[in-house]
């Protein structure tokens, strides 16, 4: 398996970034975050998964261990292939996407293009367990609770993004009730 490449940028195509590494050129489909580090022109590492079909070997890159260990137990999940996945960890950072898989937060995923209420779903109940413990752990520190979601799904009914609903409320001491959260971001942005 070939877990990390180090190399130059040599190009862009529609089906991501060509790595040179030592002259041999890989077609790695990235993230965004790779991406982003690619325009500099200078060496780049990027941590790697070898994808094997009968008909092709696929390299998929990511920004760090992290990204990666997220695209491979969303490939575990029934009826999450690579590019989905990859869709996937591209759509939001991965200690946000560990959150809302321990917070049961189907509306994130759903967010995210070539997702349906299904699939969030089976998501959620299928990786719980196997990202739980240090992201639980790393909520109680963050002082996030479901009352967020809560908020969080009040703002998307009246018409917010999940994005845009998930900016509002930062603003927003998350001690208060949930009701008292909407209050106050609607009255933000309303200001």
């Amino acid at each position: 398996m070939i877990a990390r490449l180090r190399g130059h940028p040599a190009g862009r195509s529609a089906d991501g970034l060509v790595l040179d590494v030592n002259g041999v050129g890989y077609l790695v489909a990235a993230t965004p975050g790779v991406m982003r580090r690619a325009t500099a022109g200078a060496e780049i590492t990027v941590e790697t998964y070898l994808h094997v079909r009968e008909d092709a070997l696929q390299l998929y890159g990511f920004a760090d261990a992290d990204e990666r260990e997220l695209f491979v137990h969303l490939l575990t999940v029934s009826g999450i292939g690579p590019k989905v996945a990859l869709a996937v960890v591209s759509g939001s950072p991965s200690a946000e996407l560990r959150k809302a898989i321990v917070l049961g937060d189907h509306a994130r995923f759903q967010a995210i293009p070539g997702i349906g209420k299904k699939t969030a779903e089976r998501i959620v109940l299928e990786l719980k367990e196997k990202v739980g413990s240090d992201s639980a752990q790393a909520l109680s520190t963050a002082g996030e609770t479901p009352g967020h979601l809560v908020a969080r799904d009040a703002l998307v009914e009246l018409g917010y993004s999940v994005l845009d609903a998930e900016r509002a409320l930062a603003d927003v001491d998350p001690d208060l009730p949930a009701e008292e959260r909407v209050r106050l971001a609607l009255r933000g942005a309303a200001a």
